[in-house]
């Protein structure tokens, strides 16, 4: 069951205005990136559930989260259907965050009153998704819109919220262009999440990185 109610969750969004995401299938790195994230101030994250076993790591990784890192919010991002979304309800997601928009997440979600966030491309995706009572939208791939796309949308719907995910990086020049155009919050994945030329995750560098893009989007509040 989730920790935080809704509109507790997408408080926190908006006011970090920054969702770190990312996934491993061990669940002793998925701890550390996790504890780097909040020791960099980060006090959300999105566990991209894209591989096998991953609801079992992500069970895992929020019981750590409640017992270590007060405050942690918990997500799931990658969810394609309602079971799935379901599942991870059960596991303590506090928000699910979608590819795509579909109306059966937005029921199970809602029932619980469990934030969700779809991912939408079109004007007419994020009125639907907002008629199903979505409080911040998804905006994927981000990278392919970009930001001119957001200023188009807040024209006519200065209510909405959104959240671009792809092509989104820790830089000034970056995070300036997204919340210049009227952004709530970011996610951010592969380029926040550095790694040595091994492969391996650099547990200090996203630590850095994570206060530094905070401090960054604080700035530009």
């Amino acid at each position: 069951m989730a920790q935080f109610t809704r509109i507790e969750v997408a408080q926190v969004m908006k006011n970090t205005g920054m969702v770190p995401l990312f996934f491993h299938n061990d669940i002793e790195v998925s701890k550390k990136v996790l504890k780097a994230c909040y020791d960099g101030g980060a006090r959300l994250m999105e566990f991209t559930a894209r591989g096998d076993f991953a609801h079992e790591v992500f069970g895992e990784l929020t019981k750590y989260a409640i017992t270590e890192l007060p405050g942690m919010v918990m997500g799931v991002g990658s969810v394609t259907d309602a079971a799935a979304a379901s599942l991870y309800m059960a596991l303590g997601a506090n928000f699910i965050v979608t590819p795509v928009l579909r109306e059966d997440i937005a029921i199970v979600c809602n029932r619980k009153k469990v934030l969700w966030s779809p991912g939408c491309g079109t004007l007419t995706e994020i009125a639907k998704a907002e008629e199903l009572g979505c409080e911040i939208v998804k905006l994927f791939p981000g990278d392919i819109y970009g930001p001119q796309f957001v200023k188009g949308i807040k024209g006519p719907q200065p209510w909405t919220s959104i959240m671009p995910t792809g092509g989104v990086s820790p830089t000034r020049e970056n995070l300036e262009a997204w919340f210049g155009a009227g952004v709530t919050c970011v996610g951010m994945g592969s380029k926040l999440m550095a790694k040595h030329a091994d492969g391996s995750f650099d547990y200090d560098k996203i630590e850095s990185q994570t206060k530094n893009a905070l401090d960054i989007i604080q700035s530009l509040k």
